[in-house]
């Protein structure tokens, strides 16, 4: 089985590890550039998929130009979607328009026919976020929200959720280097519990192909 990743800065932190644990399990790639992503792991460069905008373009890019080299797709996006303006309070990626998003990300994934799994927004610290990021904001009860609509669209298409978000949160109080990023032994966990989901017998795809 192949399996191929669209995500934020998160997952390009875990991603190695995933490599790592799904060895005789599934073959793991995802969107490049990751040279270029961890310059700016705050900015949709290379391998950051960014905002839910950024992830559709991208799929719809790809679906066009012959698809995934892939058996299953797992895809996120959320944390740049919820970022904030601090003068006006604008979201990068409003909920409505977020929500309209999602349901275009299912319908590329379609077209592509391979099944895709979502992976549920991580968390972030609000309070360290907003005292060091002053070009824009983050706040849990966005991703809460945000996660709460994926849920919805998700639900409504039959796509399975991995529920990194509760996994996450359900790891310990010291969990992040920073204002939204994660200590290398909280990746390490992230990293074993999306492995485990994928190769467990309720599993839709796993080693199938």
């Amino acid at each position: 089985m192949k399996v191929f990743l669209i995500g934020d800065s998160i997952s390009i932190h875990y991603g190695p590890y995933l490599e790592e644990y799904l060895r005789g399990i599934a073959d793991y790639s995802r969107k490049g550039g990751g040279e270029a992503a961890l310059k700016d792991l705050d900015s949709a460069l290379g391998a950051n998929g960014g905002d839910s905008s950024n992830v559709l373009a991208y799929m719809r890019t790809k679906a066009a130009s012959g698809g995934f080299d892939a058996d299953a797709l797992l895809v996120n996006c959320g944390l740049h979607d919820v970022k904030t303006d601090p003068v006006t309070g604008a979201k990068q990626v409003p909920q409505e328009k977020y929500s309209e998003n999602l349901e275009e990300i299912v319908r590329a994934a379609a077209s592509t026919d391979l099944p895709m799994i979502w992976i549920r927004t991580t968390p972030c610290d609000e309070k360290v976020h907003n005292a060091i990021c002053k070009s824009f904001f983050r706040y849990s009860h966005d991703v809460v929200a945000y996660n709460e609509i994926a849920d919805r669209v998700m639900a409504a298409h039959g796509i399975p959720a991995i529920d990194l978000y509760s996994f996450t949160l359900n790891c310990g109080e010291e969990l992040y280097c920073d204002h939204v990023h994660f200590t290398d032994a909280i990746r390490r966990l992230q990293a074993a519990f999306i492995a485990g989901w994928l190769s467990s017998a309720s599993a839709p795809v796993c080693g199938r192909k």
